[in-house]
């Protein structure tokens, strides 16, 4: 069976719901953080490629604002590469798609095949602590659903619990954005960005296995249902874990 039909109703495309967080201002720079473009758009062309239905929504719903490093039109030009995103940027009806985001709050678990949470910096301040976010990834892998995160989004996994009480991570490989990232991208702008490392709070969680690879190569792992992409790079990596997983 192609990878691209939903077992469980050939004559319907496999459905991705893709999350991105919402604005925020950081506590520690005091910036605006939002969403990183190339973890949303990169998964978003893979998957819309494979023949998927795509929806985007974010926690409380509303436009979506990205983080400006992440803006291939941004004048630091860090992500000047990025013509991926920078065409979905200037696409009228990809745009809109951003425009104004349902909320997580009646999403229909049993209409999708697989969860994909970008990353970016408000996740580290939005998502931590988020009981919505948490239970909303818990319910997609407790109904047999891929669940996939990326880059910060992956602090989720910090704090989901199933049902049983036990982290969503336990006896799991993971990744996430790494300490040695974190650590370059402070020097990079001269001032702690973060409030708190991932790699760090995993390493201090019993019986769980997190791993990174080298600093911004893309690097996505896959343990069972659950998948994870370590950082930026790593968007469309994760997104083709999924198409692999559901095409099996």
């Amino acid at each position: 069976m192609s990878a691209n039909v939903n077992s469980s109703n050939p004559d319907q495309p496999r459905r991705i719901l893709l999350i991105a967080a919402n604005a925020a201002v950081s506590p520690v720079t005091q910036w605006p953080v939002g969403f990183w473009w190339a973890e949303l758009t990169h998964p978003y062309w893979e998957f819309t490629e494979a023949g998927y239905q795509v929806d985007i929504r974010s926690p409380e719903g509303g436009a979506l604002q990205a983080d400006a490093y992440s803006d291939p039109e941004d004048a630091s030009g860090y992500s000047a590469h990025d013509i991926l995103s920078l065409g979905f940027k200037k696409s009228p009806t990809h745009a809109a798609l951003l425009a104004n985001t349902p909320s997580i709050a009646d999403v229909d678990i049993g209409a999708y095949d697989a969860l994909f949470v970008a990353g970016g910096q408000s996740p580290m301040i939005t998502f931590r602590g988020h009981a919505g976010m948490q239970a909303l990834v818990a319910r997609f892998h407790e109904a047999g659903k891929v669940v996939a995160l990326v880059c910060h989004a992956t602090c989720l996994l910090l704090e989901t619990r199933l049902s049983t009480g036990a982290l969503l991570v336990d006896g799991r490989t993971w990744t996430g954005f790494a300490d040695s990232e974190e650590a370059y991208a402070d020097a990079f702008v001269g001032l702690r960005i973060q409030p708190f490392w991932i790699e760090t709070e995993a390493r201090k969680i019993e019986g769980t296995n997190f791993v990174v690879d080298q600093r911004f190569r893309p690097f996505a792992v896959r343990d069972g249902r659950l998948i994870t992409g370590q950082q930026q790079f790593s968007g469309a990596a994760a997104a083709r874990l999924v198409i692999e997983t559901l095409g099996r």
